[in-house]
Parts: C-alpha cells; sequence; structure tokens
C-alpha cells in the first residue's frame, strides 16, 4: 500500500434530499420505456442556478456523490443526481446486455435533456464524474446546449486510449501476484471469478477509493455494478482497464476545441486527485483544448472519489467555482 497520508473522507453529515421520484423517459431510437429515479436537494423556484450531477460507471448509480449536496446546504445551491438508466433505482433492461446499438452516450444525453424539461430547468451548472464527466464533454461539443453555464469535469479521462494505457502503468505497480491473476483471468476469459474481483479490488484501493474500508456511499455504488453489469460491461468492459466495450476508441479531444466561451460561459472545472486512475495526462486535453475559461483542481489524498475521500476541500474548491462571477 501507499505510504502517502491517508484522506479524511467525510467530516460531517450530509443533507437528505428535499424530494426524490421518477421521470418518464422514452427513446424512440431503440424502443426504451422507461424510468429515471432522481433526488433533488433544495428548491428549484429559488434564483441559484442548479447543479445537476451525472454519476460515473456507466452504470454506478448516484450514491457515491452524494456528499456533493453539502453544496446545497453551504452555499444554497440546488442540487440534483440521478440514476442513469440501467442501475440504481432507475429502470434496468438486463436483457440489453452487449447491445451496442442500445447503450450510447446519446441515449444519455437523451435521458439528460428529457430530465431538465420535466423538472422545468433551463439554466444549469453540469458536474460529470468520471463517465458523467466523459458524458458532459461529448454532451457540450455535439448538443452546445443553450442552457448550460458551467461545465465540471471531475475525474474524467478525455480519451480511453490514454485512459487505458495510464491504467496498465498503475497496474505494473501492483504486488506480483495480483498482476499475474489479472493476466489470467483476463486471458482465460475468467474475468466474472471472485479471484478477478479480489484482484481488481486491490487495484481499486489504490485508485478507485482510497479509504478503508469503503465508506458505505462507495460500496452502494460497487455493489450497483456487482448487481446488473449490464451497462458497465456493453460500453466498457469487465474492468477499468481491461476495456473490450463500446468506448474503447471513444475520444473527444480535438472536439473540445468546440467548447468556447459560447458553449460554457461561465467557464469549465477540471478536478482529479494525486492516486486517481484519471491521471493528469487522462484529463489535460479538458485544459488545454477548450476556447473557454479553464481551471484545474487537483486533491493531494485523493483518488478517483474526492467528494467521498476529501469531502470538505471538495466541496470547497467547487462552491467556489460554482459562486464565481
Amino acid at each position: 500500500m501507499s505510504t502517502d497520508p491517508m484522506p479524511p473522507g467525510q467530516e460531517r453529515p450530509y443533507p437528505k434530499p428535499t424530494k426524490t421520484g421518477t421521470i418518464p423517459f422514452e427513446y424512440p431510437a431503440t424502443g426504451l420505456k422507461g424510468e429515471t429515479y432522481y433526488l433533488l436537494f433544495g428548491d428549484l423556484s429559488s434564483n441559484k442556478t442548479p447543479l445537476i450531477c451525472l454519476h460515473g460507471g456507466p452504470g454506478a448509480g448516484h450514491n457515491y456523490l452524494l456528499p456533493i449536496s453539502l453544496i446545497h446546504e453551504d452555499y444554497g445551491i440546488p442540487v440534483i443526481m440521478y440514476d442513469q438508466i440501467g442501475c440504481g433505482q432507475s429502470t434496468h433492461f438486463r436483457d440489453k446486455k452487449g447491445d451496442k446499438a442500445f447503450w450510447t452516450p446519446e441515449l444519455f444525453m437523451d435521458e439528460f435533456e428529457n430530465l431538465c424539461s420535466h423538472l422545468g430547468i433551463k439554466e444549469y451548472d453540469f458536474l460529470g464524474q468520471s463517465w458523467g464527466g466523459m458524458l458532459g464533454g461529448q454532451y457540450a461539443i455535439d448538443r452546445q446546449p443553450a442552457g448550460m453555464r458551467k461545465l465540471v469535469i471531475s475525474n474524467s479521462p478525455a480519451d480511453m486510449i490514454t485512459w487505458v494505457k495510464t491504467a496498465n502503468r498503475l497496474r505494473e505497480a501492483l504486488p506480483k501476484e495480483v498482476q499475474e491473476t489479472l493476466t489470467r483471468c483476463e486471458k482465460e476469459g475468467k474475468t466474472d471469478t471472485q479471484e478477478y474481483e479480489d484482484a481488481v479490488t486491490v487495484f481499486y484501493e489504490r485508485h478507485a477509493c482510497r479509504l478503508i474500508p469503503w465508506p458505505e456511499e462507495a460500496s452502494a455504488t460497487f455493489g450497483n455494478l456487482k448487481d446488473d453489469p449490464t451497462v458497465y460491461e456493453t460500453m466498457n468492459g469487465p474492468s477499468e482497464f481491461y476495456v473490450i466495450g463500446t468506448l474503447k476508441t471513444w475520444d473527444i479531444r480535438e472536439g473540445l476545441r468546440k467548447v468556447t466561451a459560447e458553449t460554457c460561459p461561465g467557464g469549465l472545472l477540471i478536478m482529479n486527485g494525486y492516486h486517481d486512475e484519471a491521471q493528469d495526462e487522462t484529463c489535460v486535453a479538458y485544459f488545454t483544448n477548450p476556447r473557454c475559461r479553464v481551471k484545474w483542481v487537483r486533491f493531494a489524498l485523493s483518488s478517483h472519489m474526492p467528494m467521498l475521500e476529501e469531502t470538505e476541500k471538495y466541496i470547497e474548491a467547487l462552491g467556489t467555482f460554482l459562486t464565481a462571477e
């Protein structure tokens, strides 16, 4: 294990949601009819721009993002988070595992727009974590949304080739027997075994969430992925470094040049952790390529979940960005 100091974790409770509910969602391209489960902290009729948070995975659920609700407590900003279709308390489609035409970034972009429309949100700040940030970047490029004020990219790669290369470099620093187990299971097609899961957990404890034991929010998120890996395995693959799904060649680095001061008038914030699987080289294109104001904050004690690992510093950095002129 790393000899670096451990992160402090959460130092105070976060609020309970003001409201939870489900939103009907239809996606004519595939005939999908389902419901999106969401949580609201605060009042959407206040005069403050709401923050909408998109979780990672794909398929991880909102659970580990819950401390971000402190943004409502500290700054009075309404916060919305939701489970994307296919996971958590939203509608699952287990029979669509491996269906590449069904699970696409476009599906999740339409789901986001459906949520905004249903809740009557015309202007918002967008926070995407990991896969959610990848989606946020692609959404800003492809849709040039009129309602987006500020964009927060938290722990997200700008392309998957660099992500896999970086993850494999981090993997090479794992204990030898762990590396051998990972390689053997991948070669033998045994990535669904407990042996493989245990070896992957060693990686996760270094680069996904450094708190030991994991907070219940992190455990719930990994529980979502284990309970229904449909979306994750179709789009990503069996693990963070064995990416064989539809996202394996995903790359928006050049597209980020289309993110201008018009697309993102309030600017862009990048956040990652020093021990993050989203190392600096995976997200640097979010800093260099957009043509809007950009700020980068890195958390010294965190890996992939600084909202759980260094909650207070994360909330302060996020709140400062959201409230800046």
